[in-house]
């Protein structure tokens, strides 16, 4: 069946195919850096819970589904080759049901976005912008395996990041915070490179420039593992001159466990990157955490 076929299959979307254009399995990496973003500014979350608990609903559910309903739309020709059993091109999402999911959801981030004061929004404006700018004509960032991995890498782990810093301070992060905060943006890049991974043959056929396909699975493949270690790497010598040795000796164990995790991806990229997903990740967003408990109590740089 066609895509435009499918569309027209049904008149209401299924409450289940719903869930599933939103992705949960996605939410985490913002949540987690909103969260890294809290403890990271040195403040007592104590009689403020309410924005905790708000900018997590809002960085996670609502700004990142709402920028999954808005790719899914976007990719629907594309998932309908990569996955044709996806909500769109299935039809379980008939009609234009998807991009009035991700416009509804659109104006609902703005709001909730509003309710966290003026950090909050400025920082909901730069994720819903991104959002549509990543996925949608006529820039399309997506198209391309350096822009597009980039705004993801920079949306999904700094923004909230600061984020989370400013809206329990009350006034922009400190210079240790900003620097973190960007360089683990950076290299989620890594991350999001091996994430294209999974739609390789549709990107091929569609004309998305992923890094994947422009360089070769295991070209691709290496090169995300030097994003993603170099910022790391960066943190540790950071954290060790500013005093903090005991996080940095411990980030540079995360570090050394990413390294055997990666020579196991590199062994079969395009089979072993979402096996690294599931591990490597994990210790590359636990040095996360580990980095905002470290830089909590640093005000200003030396």
């Amino acid at each position: 069946m066609s895509v435009s076929e499918s569309l027209h299959s049904r008149q209401y979307p299924e409450p289940a195919a719903m869930l599933r254009l939103i992705k949960p399995v996605t939410w985490f990496p913002p949540m987690w850096a909103y969260l890294c973003g809290i403890v990271s500014a040195g403040v007592s979350p104590s009689g403020h819970w309410h924005l905790v608990i708000l900018g997590v609903l809002l960085a996670g559910p609502v700004v990142c589904g709402m920028s999954q309903a808005a790719n899914d739309w976007c990719d629907r020709h594309v998932d309908a080759i990569n996955e044709p059993d996806r909500p769109i091109p299935s039809g379980r999402i008939p009609g234009r049901w998807g991009l009035w999911i991700a416009l509804a959801m659109t104006v609902l981030s703005l709001l909730l976005g509003a309710a966290l004061g003026t950090w909050g929004l400025i920082a909901t404006i730069a994720a819903v912008l991104s959002a549509w700018a990543y996925s949608a004509e006529p820039v399309r960032l997506k198209r391309s395996g350096w822009w597009g991995p980039g705004l993801v890498g920079l949306s999904y782990e700094t923004l909230p990041w600061l984020t989370g810093a400013a809206i329990l301070s009350q006034s922009l992060p400190s210079g240790p915070v900003l620097i973190c905060a960007l360089l683990y943006g950076i290299g989620a890049h890594g991350i999001m490179t091996l994430n294209d991974f999974k739609a390789l043959e549709g990107d091929r056929v569609s004309g998305i420039a992923s890094l994947p396909v422009t360089l070769g699975p295991v070209r691709a493949a290496r090169l995300a593992c030097a994003v993603m270690l170099a910022p790391q790497i960066a943190v540790a010598a950071l954290l060790f001159g500013w005093d903090r040795a005991f996080f940095a000796a411990a980030i540079l164990v995360l570090i050394a466990a990413q390294l055997w995790a990666m020579r196991v991806l590199l062994t079969d990229p395009k089979a072993r990157a979402p096996w690294y997903n599931g591990t490597g990740v994990l210790f590359y967003v636990s040095g996360m955490m580990i980095t905002a408990w470290a830089i909590r109590c640093l005000e200003a740089l030396p």
